[in-house]
């Protein structure tokens, strides 16, 4: 029964969605022709066949993303993300499709306010459904029957997660211990239903949707007979690892041949396509960063060696992709030093060693406009976790649990980390774990955000010194 009301919210979902598609068109048209009063150039007919061809692309595009899975967990801000994505996509397809067809005539400002509106309608139609199944959930309807194999640690986080999360519509039915022996007992406030010996019976004789198997090590050894009890049963199962307590971010299953491999840590950026989408985006970016920076590139240049002497780029080395070292390249900020001066020195708020027009640059970020060159190098990204000396990594590798592993991608001129205040004199651990976010979340609108608040907030820091 839940089932078919699932399938039918995901039909009812998609047809919402293909309506929706027409809706924003036709308040786009009215705001573009009507309201402004501008005279279209077509005919109402010639506007309304390319968006027929749109609205099952877009479906697909929905599709494809995900977006009517009828996964009770799903973020919200994950599917309007989503959303977006898919409308990206299928609007430029629009845009090209139009061209090929040279239909130039078509308006560039009702393309921008049907893209714009429609996004908003369908995200504001996601947000009061899954606002309405909330709240349906909460208050005990269209439910699942849940059994949990195993009374440990493991089960007990489970639990406490379906109570906070009442809108997942989880109900506990009941437990089911690896070895009862006496009698019934309650877990917590829930009903025991037995042991893994009558199983089979208790599956058979009560309503139940969905099984989660939260076996300690102890108990590894009564696993394949579950698995095979359950998959008789035919009723969905799902496996909560109690290794979970162990692995510090979401873990990423890969497929060895048929062998199936967990890495504890998922980096995004280890997929081929990704990798080189981020590396050419990094190439284009760095080069119309230098040609539009140019002026102040010569003008900082011409002030560094006029207020100090030495030379006009400074090289340090940093650690940088797979713990390999580099020369990250900066302004020259600061009087002449010995390299064992340079190599075990922090930077502090008025630091003696720092030039008067050096202090400007590191205030304002400008100190930082050669590593562009080193993006086009190859050396670094655009954005990224910020590299260190490695004096400082061998001595932060011992104090902070997971620094080494913002080595797993090519450090950046700017990062989350930055975006969010932690910069210079701040908290490692904080950086470290805004570093470690991002690298588990890389996307390319992830980059985009990014660099977005880096002109709003990153360039002027209090921090940077």
């Amino acid at each position: 029964m839940i089932r078919e009301n699932q399938n039918y919210l995901n039909r009812t979902q998609v047809l919402l969605d293909m309506i929706i598609v027409w809706i924003a068109f036709i308040v786009a048209y009215w705001l573009r022709f009507f309201v402004s009063g501008a005279d279209p150039a077509m005919s109402m007919k010639d506007f309304l066949w390319p968006i027929s061809f749109l609205v099952p692309f877009l479906s697909i595009l929905y599709h494809i993303f995900d977006l009517y899975n009828p996964k009770r967990t799903k973020v919200l801000t994950s599917e309007i993300a989503q959303i977006i994505k898919a409308n990206i996509i299928g609007d430029t397809f629009l845009v090209v499709g139009l061209f090929v067809v040279k239909m130039l005539d078509y308006s560039r400002v009702l393309l921008a306010l049907f893209f714009i509106i429609n996004i908003f309608f369908t995200c504001t139609m996601r947000i009061i459904i899954k606002g309405i199944l909330r709240q349906y959930h909460s208050a005990g309807y269209h439910q699942k029957n849940c059994i949990i194999i195993g009374v440990n640690e493991t089960a007990n986080a489970f639990i406490n997660k379906t109570i906070y999360n009442k809108h997942w519509g989880y109900n506990i039915f009941g437990l089911i211990d690896t070895e009862l022996e006496k009698g019934n007992f309650n877990f917590l406030k829930y009903k025991m239903l037995g042991n893994i010996d009558n199983l089979e019976k208790v599956l058979e004789e009560n309503p139940i949707d969905m099984i989660f198997i939260a076996l300690e090590t102890n108990e590894e050894k009564y696993l394949a007979n579950i698995l095979n009890i359950c998959e008789n049963s035919g009723i969905k199962t799902s496996i909560i690892p109690y290794y979970y307590r162990y692995i510090p971010a979401k873990p990423y299953m890969d497929d060895l041949d048929g062998l199936p491999v967990i890495d504890i840590r998922h980096v995004p950026l280890d997929n081929v396509f990704k990798s080189m989408l981020k590396r050419a985006f990094d190439i284009c970016f760095a080069l119309v960063a230098i040609l539009i920076t140019s002026p102040l590139l010569i003008f900082s240049a011409i002030m560094v060696k006029a207020t100090s002497k030495g030379p006009i780029i400074f090289k340090q080395e940093r650690v940088g992709l797979n713990r390999k070292t580099f020369y990250m390249y900066k302004f020259r900020s600061m009087k002449v030093q010995t390299a064992a001066e340079e190599k075990v020195q922090w930077t502090t708020k008025n630091d003696p060693r720092k030039t008067k027009w050096g202090t400007f640059m590191r205030k304002t970020s400008i100190d930082e406009l050669p590593q562009f060159f080193n993006v086009l190098k190859g050396d670094m990204t655009v954005v990224g976790p910020r590299p260190e000396r490695p004096y400082f990594v061998e001595k932060l590798r011992e104090d902070i649990p997971r620094y080494m592993i913002k080595h797993q991608v090519r450090p950046g001129i700017t990062g989350w980390a930055q975006v969010n205040g932690f910069r210079g004199d701040t908290s490692i651990e904080e950086r470290i774990a805004h570093d470690l976010y991002y690298i588990e979340n890389w996307s390319f609108f992830f980059d985009i955000k990014t660099i977005l608040l880096t002109f709003v907030s990153g360039f002027v820091n209090k921090n940077a010194y």
